[in-house]
């Protein structure tokens, strides 16, 4: 297959597709041998100023409206949803911490945590229930999920403002300790921590979610 079909077939399964494509499901469709990843950077390159262009979040592919053209869309989407700055501030926990439990999170903020913030980060679907921990009680763990990456424009969680970024946006104290770090969500989990996490299935995940509301 010439690397112009190859590109022409992806565009049309992005433009088809009913959500974002992982290159694995593109090649799926695809004789054996296709280079996706030349045909996908062709495509990004093409796109580039136009009214679409080609994202890729969290290692998926989507055709998205230009960031600069979002104002036409105004009167047809639905407002979003206002976060209080209380839930901004559990989000935030939770994206650089995960996967973290709800006294985790009480342990950074200092404050309890009411029983309304997890819901509405889990309705908004910004939040997921990543399992349960191997310590008494095994209260559940919390991370972010891709819609949290879409509706901050984020590829990966390794793209979350480090240091510098969260200094210059007034976010932390000029005056911060010289060794302070910021947590990297992105970088793999150690056997440890794999082993101090259980995965959960969807009834489990029904069931805990509710007992945390508690």
């Amino acid at each position: 297959m010439k690397a112009e079909d190859v590109e022409r077939a992806i565009e049309a399964l992005l433009f088809a597709a009913a959500g974002p494509l992982s290159a694995a499901e593109l090649a799926y469709r695809l004789p054996e041998g296709a280079d996706i990843g030349k045909a996908l950077a062709g495509l990004k390159a093409r796109y580039a100023g136009r009214g679409v262009s080609l994202e890729v979040i969290n290692d998926r592919w989507q055709f998205r409206t230009a960031a600069d053209l979002a104002f036409l869309m105004v009167e047809e989407r639905e407002e979003p949803r206002k976060l209080s700055k209380a839930a901004l501030e559990t989000l935030a926990i939770i994206a650089y911490h995960q996967p973290v439990t709800r006294a985790e999170i009480e342990m950074i903020r200092g404050v309890g945590l009411s029983r309304g913030t997890l819901d509405v980060l889990h309705e908004m679907n910004l939040i997921k229930l990543r399992g349960r921990r191997k310590t008494p009680g095994r209260p559940v763990a919390y991370g972010t999920t891709d819609a949290f990456l879409e509706q901050f424009s984020l590829p990966s969680l390794s793209d979350l403002p480090g240091v510098a970024e969260m200094r210059a946006a007034g976010l932390l104290d000029i005056n911060v300790p010289a060794d302070f770090m910021v947590p990297d969500p992105s970088a793999p989990q150690t056997a440890e921590d794999a082993a101090a996490l259980d995965d959960m299935d969807e009834i489990e995940f029904a069931q805990d979610f509710f007992e945390e509301k508690d």
